[in-house]
């Protein structure tokens, strides 16, 4: 059958690409500076490798001629993410795959250094290589798939989405968000939390992120915690890496990049085992991964009660000092103020960065901007949404992400998608365990939290479009309102 002929090719994609994952958390976590150019040649060689296999003549007939064979629901749903793969796959030469490997390997090696230097001078003409050829990609998809450029690499990480859509989810945000944001900080000025009295260990920061990620149920027999400059998840379902970065000076931000992590990990060992190497089993978007790790860090992480569990843990690395009492880690974790790094943004600010950055690579992508305005405009809208200044500080400002630097335009609205995601699921879990989060979590039932995610999320992978894995947990598809209710419920009653 050709639909067997075509499972057993996925599953040589996905041993090489089971090898390319972890080459690249190697480069990221541990390869010494001067490996970096080889590193660059090999990984895009077995690019290369890969989309020569991803494209290969045969697959177009194994592809009709399996439509045809009589398949199972879950088979059909696998042949459906072939397909939309391959067509992915298709679209672009493998001459313009290649560069673009070489160029975004170049350009985030070289972010490593120019970012730590403040040089956007240096940085913007790797950039440039980088949006020139991410264009031609754009350009490509959307001729194919009959969209907008932008929507087209969109597509990559949000299959169904569109910008049209996000035009008005993130329009809606804009008429309560700056509102909200402007309550929450003026409420908040009134208790401030006290700030905890370092040095931190890093490796007692370490030791602690360790054992928060036992209590969230991390599996540490496929998976490892390291140290990147971004930290991010990567590998593979039985085989996960976490990365953070620590600073001695304070822990607090390492410690919730931990638990953030860990969520995106949760998802992928969660994932259905027996069909590993399979599209089906792939997780069904980024939005839906950033969903996870949201959950863990924000809708778990910074809930009292979950802050109650660890703060033995805490105290057990850094002593008793009234900083790192149970109130005041909330007060903590619960503090918003505007700042002008994303990764280290509260929930209420978070979606303003992530506005930000989708205007701006939209517009990028779409030939409306060009690198050079990038300064400029990330500056102007820093000081709409969040009254901040960047300019001249290109470090904390426009270079601070790694994202664009190997082309991943088209990424960014995950992180409020995914946001959205995990405030409905959320309530979608309380209803049906009977009981708020807060007090799952002081009952002892963080297995019952995860086992309701396995069961509505992890479990299902890619067998359904991402509305429809919603509207199976939740009851509805994707509804913004619930991200304002928890936002509302949690920083203004």
């Amino acid at each position: 059958m050709s639909y067997q002929q075509l499972e057993q090719h996925q599953q040589r994609l996905y041993r090489l690409s089971h090898l390319g994952a972890i080459c690249g958390w190697d480069q990221a976590a541990v390869m010494p500076q001067g490996g970096n150019e080889a590193r660059a040649e090999a990984m895009a060689e077995l690019g290369l490798l890969l989309h020569t296999a991803r494209t290969a003549p045969q697959l177009a007939q194994w592809i009709a001629d399996a439509e045809a064979e009589p398949l199972s629901e879950l088979q059909r749903a696998n042949l459906h993410e072939i397909k939309r793969q391959w067509q992915d796959a298709t679209l672009l030469p493998g001459d313009l795959v290649e560069a673009l490997s070489l160029a975004g390997s170049r350009c985030e090696h070289a972010w490593r250094r120019q970012r730590k230097e403040n040089d956007w001078a240096g940085f913007a003409p790797n950039l440039e290589e980088v949006v020139r050829l991410s264009r031609e990609v754009a350009t490509l998809r959307a001729e194919a798939l009959a969209v907008r450029p932008y929507d087209a690499m969109l597509a990559l990480y949000e299959p169904g989405m569109t910008s049209a859509r996000l035009d008005v989810i993130f329009g809606d945000l804009g008429q309560w968000l700056p509102g909200l944001i402007q309550d929450v900080t003026t409420r908040q000025r009134q208790t401030q939390p006290l700030q905890p009295r370092g040095p931190f260990p890093i490796a007692s920061q370490q030791a602690l992120g360790q054992e928060v990620m036992g209590l969230l149920g991390f599996d540490f027999a496929h998976g490892r915690l390291d140290v990147s400059s971004h930290p991010f998840c990567g590998g593979v379902p039985t085989d996960v890496r976490i990365t953070t970065r620590y600073n001695e000076d304070e822990f607090v931000s390492s410690l919730m990049g931990i638990v953030h992590e860990t969520g995106h990990a949760r998802y992928e060992q969660g994932l259905p085992r027996h069909l590993l190497g399979q599209p089906v089993a792939e997780a069904r978007s980024m939005g839906i991964h950033e969903s996870q790790s949201l959950f863990c860090e924000m809708q778990l992480g910074h809930d009292p009660a979950f802050l109650n569990l660890i703060a033995p843990h805490i105290a057990r690395h850094f002593g008793t000092q009234p900083a790192l009492a149970p109130e005041n880690l909330a007060r903590l974790y619960l503090d918003v103020k505007p700042g002008l790094i994303r990764v280290d943004a509260d929930e209420v600010t978070y979606p303003a960065h992530v506005i930000l950055r989708y205007e701006l690579e939209r517009d990028l992508i779409e030939g409306r901007i060009e690198v050079a305005d990038i300064p400029e405009l990330w500056d102007a809208k820093m000081q709409q949404w969040l009254g901040l200044s960047t300019k001249g500080n290109y470090r904390d400002g426009c270079m601070q992400d790694i994202h664009w630097t190997d082309g991943s335009f088209g990424y960014f609205p995950s992180y409020t998608l995914g946001a959205m995601y995990a405030a409905q699921l959320r309530f979608a879990l309380e209803r049906a365990l009977g009981a708020s989060l807060g007090t799952l979590v002081a009952q002892g039932r963080l297995a019952d939290v995860f086992g309701w995610l396995q069961q509505n999320v992890w479990q299902h992978g890619s067998a359904f479009d991402t509305d429809e894995l919603v509207r199976r947990a939740s009851g509805e598809a994707l509804n913004p309102q619930w991200l304002r209710q928890h936002l509302e419920q949690r920083y203004l009653k």
